[in-house]
């Protein structure tokens, strides 16, 4: 019988990617939790899936091995799986051996596969001996609070969590500033890890903390059992002296104290999963009633198995493999700019480059090997400053392999490599992003809330919004580099009062936003809807042809531009210039300059009567794109000919303010020219 798959997030989530990273069709990690994906359920909810623990769809229920590795994946062990037959009963979960060897049992609890591990007469046996089943019975929360200043101490916590429901517990991984000194209060089990900053100062994360624990209002625990990991450096004078003062503080609060406190160096990641295996098992050892038993000590360390004694060992399984591509000929040329010369051109090398490389790390190597002098943006591979010009694309440099630019896949690299188009050159590849960050701090697009309803949950007070909206904000801005972006619109270089298409496209996706105050939306869509915003944009499709980022951006743009037009009906020389030049062309069915100058406005028809215009649009005298020599027969030949008919050149050569503006609309118009 056909299998039915049910995955949800049990609480603890620490957002930490692992199993977006693995198996993104399914998980969907968000600030606060890991969310079931709506088009993968039967459902179609979007959210943890933790109440309705909806199935997920045939097509994702095969590929039922991806989603365990995704959940092997998870440091804490918040995915929980379950498989079930589709008349609604588990398939047996005792199998004989042979058939245990082909087949998975039939509900499947990530959180519990590490005890599962164990052998089930050793299991049965610690359970009988020390009452394990009894003591497991109740409330088994345990709080990870952690104080961190480089991110070892949460390295440490996520360690502790992944293991802890082997124990039996429920784990919870809170920062302290983002827990109160009143909310320990009640609460029976409890590990800090903290590290120490400086000459024996807390951590940033753990000050306020710390100084609400000793003013007059702290509370007494009790009921609290504690253990302390402390980490430090021994180079300092006051060695773990942030774990010492939690590890007191407590003891004076009146709660008791189940193990010693380690005193980590820097080898914490070799000293402390033995402390961390021994404490899980004493805070196990504590029941609901927040009695400890010591008791049960053993039967806990013997369920659990050997403590690890390091984190994942290099060459593990899931290490990023190398992709290695043949050598291939490559021509590079590279735009050279010297500021204190002015002198500008291109040089070019002749090279065998093998073809995974990113266009990043030739350019890396151009510069250690060839020419020290050259000059661009370094960074990661997703740095979105490191934008460059490749081959006409714009690109982060560190995210494209120059194989991508290879015609055939035997032919020769030609790469051409330009700094990014509408920033000022600074030398070489390197660019001033200052107009962009100029246009994005005047446009003042920060976030102003309207008051709303939200529900309680356990993170505290959150805001709601339904998944299809929130998902449609996501992919709205979805942007990899606003600076990239920025330099996609071909108005920009021409008009620098222009705000760019990378700022319309943030306020636009902010002002759609349904969380926004009315005051904040109306702020934004001054700003969009101003001389200097969606209506300075010439040329929208130069955005569109720039990929996924543009085809993003592009729509927002359309959408801005489409509301602002309807907003002003119209009105001012934007809208007249876009209603009557789309009317004209529709009714001629030409596009020529004589429509293009006197056929926009809505004076235009009044002007042509003096200008000539009119009587030449009459009788067909308009450049139509035909040969030179055909428009120069007009002056020869007489106007009765049917060759000259049409081919009358400009009369007066005037310059055009707006060029691009020209281009554009022609290029919409008429590909001909």
């Amino acid at each position: 019988m056909a299998a039915v798959v049910k995955v949800w997030i049990d609480e603890g989530c620490i957002t930490c990617d692992a199993c977006e990273d693995t198996f993104p069709e399914v998980f969907h990690v968000t600030d606060d939790t890991c969310f079931i994906r709506a088009e993968v359920r039967v459902d179609g909810g979007y959210d943890e899936n933790r109440d309705s623990k909806s199935a997920v769809i045939s097509e994702f229920a095969a590929q039922l091995e991806i989603i365990e590795e995704a959940a092997d994946e998870c440091p804490v062990d918040v995915i929980i799986i379950a498989v079930e037959t589709e008349g609604g009963e588990a398939e047996p979960a005792e199998e004989s051996a042979a058939e245990a060897e082909e087949a998975a049992p039939a509900v499947v609890e990530v959180a519990e596969a590490a005890a599962a591990a164990e052998p089930a007469a050793t299991e049965s046996a610690a359970a009988a001996s020390g009452g394990l089943e009894e003591l497991m019975q109740g409330e088994r929360d345990l709080l990870l609070l952690i104080g961190s200043q480089s991110g070892n101490s949460e390295a440490v916590a996520a360690d502790a969590a992944k293991a802890a429901p082997t124990y039996g517990l429920a784990p919870r991984i809170k920062m302290m500033d983002d827990i109160a000194i009143g909310d320990l209060v009640g609460v029976r089990r409890v590990i800090i890890i903290c590290s120490t900053w400086g000459e024996g100062d807390m951590p940033d994360t753990a000050e306020d903390l710390w100084q609400a624990a000793n003013s007059s209002a702290a509370p007494k625990l009790p009921g609290t059992s504690f253990g302390v990991c402390s980490l430090g450096d021994t180079a300092y004078e006051f060695y773990c002296q942030s774990g010492k003062d939690w590890d007191g503080w407590f003891e004076k609060a009146g709660a008791t104290r189940l193990l010693d406190r380690i005193d980590c160096d820097l080898d914490y990641e070799e000293t402390s999963p033995p402390w961390i295996a021994e404490a899980l098992a004493h805070v196990a050892a504590v029941d609901e009633a927040g009695n400890f038993h010591a008791d049960a000590l053993d039967d806990l360390r013997a369920l659990a198995g050997p403590a690890e004694t390091s984190r994942v060992a290099a060459g593990a399984a899931f290490d990023i493999p190398q992709l290695t591509q043949a050598e291939r000929q490559a021509t590079v040329r590279v735009f050279r700019y010297d500021p204190v010369t002015g002198e500008s051109g291109h040089d070019v090398w002749q090279c065998a480059l093998p073809a995974h490389m990113s266009v990043l790390e030739v350019l890396r190597l151009l510069k250690g090997t060839q020419d020290g002098s050259l000059t661009f943006r370094d960074g990661a591979p997703d740095d979105p400053t490191t934008g460059l010009l490749v081959n006409g694309r714009l690109v982060l440099p560190g995210r494209v392999s120059i194989s991508q630019f290879a015609r055939g896949d035997e032919g020769a690299l030609n790469l051409r490599i330009d700094p990014l188009p509408a920033y000022d050159v600074i030398r070489d590849l390197a660019v001033d992003h200052d107009s962009y960050q100029r246009h994005l701090a005047a446009s003042r697009p920060w976030f102003r809330g309207a008051t709303r309803d939200g529900a309680q949950l356990d993170q505290g007070v959150m805001g709601m919004m339904d998944a299809p909206t929130a998902a449609n904000l996501h992919a709205a801005q979805d942007i990899a580099s606003n600076q990239l972006l920025h330099s996609a619109s071909d108005t920009v270089p021409h008009n620098r009062e222009y705000i760019g298409p990378a700022v319309l496209s943030r306020l636009w996706n902010r002002s759609q936003d349904p969380r926004i105050s009315d005051a904040g939306r109306a702020a934004l869509l001054a700003v969009i809807q101003g001389a200097d915003g969606v209506k300075a944009e010439a040329d929208i499709s130069s955005v569109n042809r720039q990929g996924r980022m543009g085809a993003v951006a592009s729509a927002n743009l359309y959408a801005a531009k489409r509301a602002t037009l309807q907003e002003q009906h119209f009105t001012g020389r934007h809208g007249a210039h876009v209603w009557f030049f789309t009317q004209t062309v529709k009714l001629s069915g030409t596009l020529n300059e004589t429509v293009l100058a006197g056929g926009t406005l809505k004076m235009g028809m009044l002007r042509n009567l003096y200008r000539g215009i009119l009587p030449r649009m009459l009788l067909g005298f308009t450049r139509t794109g035909g040969p030179i020599m055909r428009d120069k027969q007009s002056f020869l030949i007489g106007a009765g000919i049917p060759a000259s008919i049409g081919k009358m050149p400009k009369l007066v050569n005037s310059p055009v303010e707006d060029h691009h503006e020209v281009v554009a609309l022609y290029n919409a118009m008429d590909g001909r020219f």
